[in-house]
């Protein structure tokens, strides 16, 4: 079993940033891949970044492409996602979300173990 505990939301206001983290626990983190979804009031939970096991290759959403970075620490079980220039329409709940394959996924069905979300509020 992994559990993962989203951390590091809050309220910023437009053009600010916030740094996301995501702790993981339970099983052998280096061997899977993670990735970072959203969900807004309203809306269907989207993807918008993904790491592989290794962390050498990374996949991004269109919408958050130069403005998010995702990375890992395999040593310390941990996920992070940095975000900068943050707009109002980023506003949601962010998951993260592990996959036992060790690839990553720009699509909810390819993981298999998900957080409980971190609110991320952007003000205009």
């Amino acid at each position: 079993q992994v559990q993962l505990v989203e951390s590091g939301g809050g309220l910023v206001q437009a053009g600010g940033s916030l740094r996301l983290a995501c702790a993981a626990s339970g099983r052998t983190f280096r061997n899977y891949g993670m990735g970072w979804f959203r969900q807004a009031p309203g809306k269907e939970r989207e993807f918008v970044a993904a790491i592989s096991w290794s962390g050498g290759n990374a996949l991004y959403a269109d919408s958050v492409k130069g403005r998010f970075t995702i990375s890992r620490d395999n040593a310390k079980n941990m996920a992070y996602l940095q975000m900068n220039n943050l707009k109002p329409e980023d506003t949601a709940v962010y998951y993260c979300a592990a996959t036992l394959s060790g690839s990553y996924y720009a699509v909810a069905s390819g993981y298999n173990y998900w957080g409980q979300g971190t609110q991320v509020t952007v003000s205009s």
